[in-house]
């Protein structure tokens, strides 16, 4: 128990109505009773040490990943480390890379097809390497660690670039941790990425930039199962290219961009014959410039839409793109996968609250009142809670598209809420003679994602039934989170029970809750 769940847990085995000579009976009986054997404090000693090494390695890691990644494009090309660790140790090791590598790709398939190595596949396969030396592992780590940062150098302008790309970068990330469920801060957070590495590294090119997104073609399939509609653009764009929607039988490189899995650039689009051109106002003999089309990837590496960028509005006829600027918009794709899975995760686990709450309101009329809140992340205890869904007495449901924001500071009558999220355990209290049940959701480390504060009015516990069928709830909502998390990891493949998930294909995320349900239901049975 960390010092927060130890302190819930006190609190809501006294309960309120403890008077201050119990409590202190209490402390002196578990300080009394509580004792651990010498093996035990080793035990927990050696538990200590050991997940603090861990921590260091992986800090170690993403450092030496960042070296690497020097032009923040979130991964590495698998052939070029490989190349590098051929040398380690003079190449003595290579049986021993051969190895790794073929389990890497046993273990992470999409990234070995597409040649990258993600973060968290570069330590992995580091870990794969070090485990197939004899010797002590740690050392043969820290060896490679040494052998890899010394095989690449960056420049002070090269370091500088980096750092202000990174800080952009990041300020994507930030953009969808504070955004609910809405995509459209994250669509301003990538456009002023673009235009400030534009500003800063672009030569004073003038460029246009776009993001469109693979939907189903419901309306004209015979143009093709799937279409693309563009999303966000830069100001200049807007006009004509919001919103607008491209198919497979119009003029165009971005499906031949998703189709093969790679960017395509059109150094002169003025000589290539098959680019389209959403503005029919400018005049064709001004249609000069280069076009970059660069595909986005989700966690598994399937292309969900395409990120374009053109220089149709400047005026210089050499506008090219360089490589250093390729690399970072790849940078850039790779963020905005990350921010757009993350707000797709966050809606999928309203959708799982939603169809949780529908299922448990007939069947316990007891509850006053349910409030959702999710976790917005911060530094230490400066995290923010966002009221997301706000349920009445007879089930009807208020969805907050802008979600209300909760500091603690701010909040100290719901101080119960932060301790919920503190503790990651379920929290009991009275307020102004209300009671209320406060139930973390987990994510997969078990740190706390969202929270049920759940009224029962003057009532200080729900009937027995009613209890029975709330801790049922919680406990699919639960599973259901977890099945949705674990969707949204690289080495994870979705495994699908009910053939309704494979049609809503999580559109309908509250079907898994259901699943679960059924599961439950045929495990009793």
């Amino acid at each position: 128990l960390t010092l927060p769940q130890f302190v819930q847990l006190m609190d809501n085995f006294v309960g309120e109505d403890i008077s201050l000579p119990t409590v202190k009976r209490l402390t002196a009986f578990i300080k009394g009773e509580y004792k651990l054997t010498e093996e035990e404090k080793m035990e927990q000693l050696e538990k200590v040490n050991h997940m603090s090494h861990l921590a260091q390695r992986k800090q170690l890691f993403e450092a030496l990943f960042e070296k690497w990644d020097s032009s923040a494009c979130g991964s590495l090309e698998l052939e070029e480390v490989v190349a590098v660790l051929s040398t380690f140790e003079g190449g003595m090791g290579k049986e021993a890379l051969m190895k790794a590598k073929e389990q890497l790709c046993s273990r992470y398939p999409q990234l070995c097809r597409v040649g990258k190595l993600s973060s968290k596949a570069f330590q992995t396969f580091l870990e794969l390497i070090a485990s197939k030396f004899t010797g002590n592992e740690n050392e043969t780590i820290d060896n490679l660690v040494r052998f890899l940062t010394t095989s690449v150098e960056q420049s002070h302008t090269e370091s500088l670039q980096s750092s202000a790309r990174r800080k952009w970068l990041q300020d994507i990330q930030q953009a969808a941790e504070t955004s609910g469920t809405s995509m459209e801060p994250v669509y301003k957070a990538v456009i002023r990425a673009l235009s400030q590495d534009m500003e800063a590294h672009g030569d004073n090119k003038r460029t246009s930039a776009y993001i469109a997104l693979l939907e189903e073609n419901q309306l004209s399939p015979e143009q093709g199962q799937v279409c693309l509609r563009y999303m966000a653009c830069t100001a200049d764009n807007a006009p004509h290219i919001l919103n607008q929607v491209l198919h497979r039988d119009m003029k165009g490189v971005s499906f031949a961009a998703i189709d093969q899995g790679k960017p395509i650039y059109v150094p002169k689009v003025q000589l290539h014959g098959n680019i389209h051109f959403w503005n029919s106002d400018h005049p064709e003999e001004e249609r000069e410039g280069s076009l970059l089309v660069l595909p986005l990837y989700d966690a598994h590496w399937r292309v969900f839409g395409i990120l374009g960028l053109d220089t149709l509005w400047d005026q210089c006829q050499e506008s090219i793109f360089l490589t250093h600027e390729i690399t970072f918009y790849e940078g850039v794709c790779h963020a905005f996968s990350k921010a757009y899975h993350q707000i797709c995760m966050r809606e999928n686990i309203l959708q799982v609250a939603v169809t949780a709450l529908d299922w448990l309101y007939p069947r316990a009329p007891s509850i006053h009142s349910v409030t959702t809140y999710l976790v917005a992340p911060g530094k230490d205890k400066n995290y923010a809670l966002y009221k997301v869904i706000t349920t009445d007495n007879t089930g009807q449901k208020e969805i907050h598209s802008s979600p209300v924001v909760l500091l603690r500071e701010e909040n100290l009558l719901r101080d119960y809420l932060f301790k919920c999220k503190d503790s990651s355990e379920v929290t009991l209290i009275s307020v102004y003679g209300e009671h209320h049940i406060a139930v973390p959701l987990h994510d997969l480390s078990r740190q706390t994602l969202g929270i049920f504060d759940i009224s029962i009015g003057q009532h200080k516990k729900l009937p027995p039934q009613q209890q029975k069928d709330l801790q049922k709830m919680l406990k699919m909502a639960q599973a259901a989170c977890l099945e949705i998390l674990q969707r949204s990891l690289e080495e994870t493949q979705p495994t699908q029970v009910l053939e309704a998930e494979r049609v809503a294909n999580m559109r309908h995320a509250g079907i898994l809750f259901h699943r679960f349900m059924l599961q439950e239901l045929r495990r009793c049975v």
